[in-house]
């Protein structure tokens, strides 16, 4: 931490130090000349900063294995040390509670998972995620440096507070940030749906929480550990009981006005077609939902059924083949405007794999701009029903105001 009496050659080199942390943190491991590029410091300041963090432990140097090598000098693999603290993320589910740990490292600890009944209380919702999160790392878990809790909710999450949140708690693009919960924070009061959750994971684990809805986190997750890990603008679509996805734009997360963003499921897909809960006919969601696939085919009670048929059943195969191309038509919208460089489907309609990822392809192809076409880059999520917890975590590494100073493991304040 900066001091009063640092002079302004003590303090540019303070300031030097956090922003190789930051880079290291949002990315995890990186060599010197990523760090270059996304730091934009000089060779000669960079070497000299980052020797310096080697020296104190703040950061671990890690030469390629032996087959890895190539000629020349061996190129290191520069990462936070493991031991500084690691990052909690809870998605509570409609009827279950995920839960993930991470280190600074980006190494993934552990994760768990336990379902529950509709009619769970906040109060036991949140005795299931502690007794889930007491279970990882073999109870040795420790939040250290991070202190902080990232959780997903479903549905929108408002945050009317942003706005007046400190310039730190606002992404270096300038997306606002998630809802904050902790200590002086001026979102501890404001309205919002889960309003007591902050509270009751506050109380539990005595840090403040960064909550976002689950599907979006699911978004960021599978940018920085999935399918479209290090990739800087991703799409991601969930085909699950409901219908959603996020953007991941320039590497960070983003929300929308009122935390909107990535209510894919209810763009027009059917014109003039069903109800959906959102009140509009037509939504995405009514035709690619669970629930409206196993409407469109009665022979199959569930999804597990309905996945089974479509090696035998012609008729599953014409609902999937007509969801699949609804799905395309709307994802060419999205990615006609935005222009992600990756487009990741996920949820439990996704593990119907080339039946349902043949026509989204072919009407990805038929709706793009022709120019596009070439770089048609679909693919499979990776991390299933963890991901919303996983990206409660990329969602503290990246964003949280209180990670913007960095501990040392050896640091005394």
């Amino acid at each position: 931490m900066a001091h009063d009496h640092e002079g302004p050659l003590a303090r540019l080199r303070r300031g030097h130090e956090e922003l190789v942390l930051r880079q290291m943190r949002t990315h995890g491991p990186l060599n010197r000349a990523e760090l270059g590029r996304l730091t934009g410091l000089s060779r000669t300041t960079l070497y000299d900063i980052v020797s310096a963090l080697v020296d104190s432990g703040a950061v671990v140097a890690t030469a390629p294995a032996p087959a890895e090598r190539r000629r020349g000098r061996p190129v290191e693999t520069l990462t936070l040390h493991r031991d500084a603290g690691q990052a909690i993320g809870i998605d509570f589910a409609r009827r279950a509670v995920h839960v993930a740990a991470v280190n600074v490292a980006h190494e993934v600890i552990g994760s768990a998972s336990a379902p529950h009944g509709a009619g769970l209380t906040w109060e036991k919702r949140v005795d299931l995620a502690a007794r889930l999160v007491g279970g990882l790392a073999g109870g040795t878990l420790r939040l250290g440096a991070l202190s902080g809790i990232g959780v997903g909710v479903v549905g929108p999450v408002h945050d009317a507070s942003a706005t007046d949140a400190p310039a730190s708690t606002a992404s270096a693009t300038g997306i606002p940030a998630p809802a904050l919960v902790g200590p002086g924070s001026p979102a501890a009061g404001a309205p919002r749906p889960h309003e007591d959750l902050p509270i009751l994971l506050r109380k539990r684990f005595g840090v403040p929480v960064l909550l976002d809805n689950n599907t979006r986190l699911a978004a960021l997750a599978e940018a920085t550990w999935g399918a479209a890990a290090g990739v800087q603008d991703v799409l991601y679509l969930r085909l699950s009981h409901g219908v959603g996805g996020g953007l991941v734009v320039g590497g960070a997360l983003h929300r929308g006005a009122r935390g909107l963003s990535g209510e894919f499921g209810h763009i027009t897909a059917e014109p003039g077609g069903r109800r959906c809960s959102c009140g509009k006919d037509g939504c995405l969601e009514t035709v690619a939902s669970i629930g409206a696939v196993l409407d469109a085919h009665r022979a199959a009670g569930d999804l597990d059924g309905f996945l089974a048929a479509l090696s035998t059943d012609p008729a599953a195969r014409r609902v999937l083949d007509d969801v699949g191309t609804r799905v395309g038509a709307v994802l060419a919208a999205v990615c006609n405007a935005v222009g992600p460089h990756v487009t990741v489907l996920g949820g439990e309609l996704a593990e119907a794999g080339p039946a349902l990822f043949g026509p989204v392809e072919r009407a990805l192809s038929a709706h793009l701009m022709p120019v596009s076409r070439p770089d048609i880059d679909l693919r499979p999520a990776t991390l299933g029903e963890v991901g919303g917890a996983l990206g409660a975590i990329a969602l503290v590494l990246h964003d949280s105001p209180l990670l913007t100073r960095y501990h040392t493991p050896n640091s005394v304040e």
